[in-house]
Formats: C-alpha cells, structure tokens, sequence
C-alpha cells in the first residue's frame, strides 16, 4: 500500500503544479498533500531525478521537468491537426521564403507541434516541441485573441518591445482579431518578426495557430500586408479542410 500511496503522491504534485501553471515550493508540496516537508522533499527529489520536475532556476522552487514535455510532445505528435497542417507549412514557406510552424496551446504558452525550415542562409530556425509565451509572439497572441484564453497572469519582458501591461495587451488583441491575423514585431526576439493566423476545427473552436518567422531584414513593413494575407489563407484552408464553415465576411480574398 505506502508503494501505490507514494505513486498517488507523486501524481498529485506533477497534477498540482501542471495546474498551477507556475513553480511550487516543498512547503506548497506539504502542505498539499498534508505531509510533513521531509516527505514531500523525498516525493519531489524522485520526481526530478526522473525528470518529470526539475528546479527553477534562481529558486527553491520546481517546474515541469522534460520528461512531462516529451511525453507531452508525443502525445501531440499523434494530433491530426498536425498531419493535416504539415502541407499548408510546405506552401506557406515556398510562397513566403521564411520558415513556418504549427503551435498549439498548452498550459498556458504556445507549444509548437511542427515546423518547416526555409532554404535562405539567413532564416529563424526553430524547434519542435519548444514552449513560448502567449504574450510576445505570433502563435500565442493569435491563440490569445481567437481562442479567448486568459491572459498570462505575468507579461514576461524579453524585448523592448515586448507588451508587459494588460491593459495594453488586450487592446493590443482587439487589433489582432479585427485584422484577422497576429503580428509578433520584435517582441520575442530581436531582428525577429512572426505572423500567425488562427486555425478551427468543425465545431468553430480554435485548436491550433499557423503562421511564419523570418528576419525583419527581409520580412519588411512593406511585405507584412502580403505576407499576412499568404498565412490568413493558410490557415483558413486547412480550417476547411478540418471541417470548419467560415461565414462570408471572415474570408480572406483571393
């Protein structure tokens, strides 16, 4: 029985702290579960020599560890919506020249679930199975403005350029869905600019975000307007192709 009480333990703080979205102490931990904080140390030592925690850096407290991540990752990789998006990405790059990618949203940030790298020396190389924030980048902004999730409770500086007050933020979203499309302008990473578009499934729910990265020497003021209109059309395409009716209004023209 202490065997199956210890793994209904463990379980509880890897549920505890996906759902916290944030890190926890070993206090946290204890108090929890109503142990005493040498038990719970043991717990959560366990948890991080196997991976599924790891410590945050700079603290005392603890995060999802990669393990989480992978199994995370390869639970998605079975998502149709990846499959089905992978074509779209291969277009999106041969008409734009800059890199594309398929995100999704998980625990609150911007998981992306696949990418296509473009053949310029000069490109934005990503990552697959990489977490982002909501706030500063394309797919999680479009994720934020369509989806109507809740707004990170902490807007995380990562450039001068990065929206870090609410307010802002969700006036800043207003525009997103009036344009139809997100705009992440050096907001992530500097020299970098990103736009995304929302993709739906048949039931009209957001389930997923497409959209492209490219240096900002070449992904100019003067091309984001064709380029937005390359990744709207993507985006709502493979929407059709997943069994959503968009009504009139809300296509993209030829």
């Amino acid at each position: 029985m202490s065997g199956i009480q210890s793994l209904s333990r463990g379980l509880l703080i890897l549920d505890c702290v996906a759902s916290a979205g944030r890190s926890v102490s070993i206090t946290e931990v204890a108090q929890m579960l109503q142990i005493d904080k040498s038990s719970a140390s043991r717990l959560v030592k366990t948890l991080v020599q196997h991976d599924y925690l790891q410590p945050e850096r700079g603290s005392r407290r603890f995060v999802l560890g990669k393990r989480m991540y992978q199994i995370s990752w390869q639970l998605l990789n079975r998502m149709p919506v990846r499959e089905k998006a992978k074509p779209y990405l291969y277009r999106l790059v041969q008409a734009t020249g800059e890199c594309s990618h398929t995100a999704v949203y998980s625990e609150g940030k911007a998981l992306m679930i696949d990418d296509v790298e473009a053949e310029a020396s000069l490109r934005v190389v990503g990552g697959v199975g990489r977490r982002i924030p909501l706030h500063c980048t394309a797919v999680g902004k479009s994720l934020l403005a369509f989806a109507h999730l809740p707004l990170p409770a902490v807007l995380e500086t990562k450039t001068p350029r990065t929206i870090t007050h609410t307010n802002e933020l969700k006036a800043h979203l207003a525009e997103v869905r009036a344009a139809g499309y997100a705009l992440d302008d050096e907001e992530h990473e500097p020299g970098v600019r990103c736009l995304a578009a929302p993709v739906y499934d048949a039931m009209g729910n957001v389930i997923a975000s497409i959209g492209i990265s490219g240096p900002t020497v070449r992904v100019t003021d003067d091309r984001i307007e064709g380029l937005a209109l390359h990744v709207m059309r993507a985006a709502q395409a493979l929407s059709a192709e997943l069994g959503y009716v968009a009504l009139p209004e809300a296509q993209v023209g030829d």
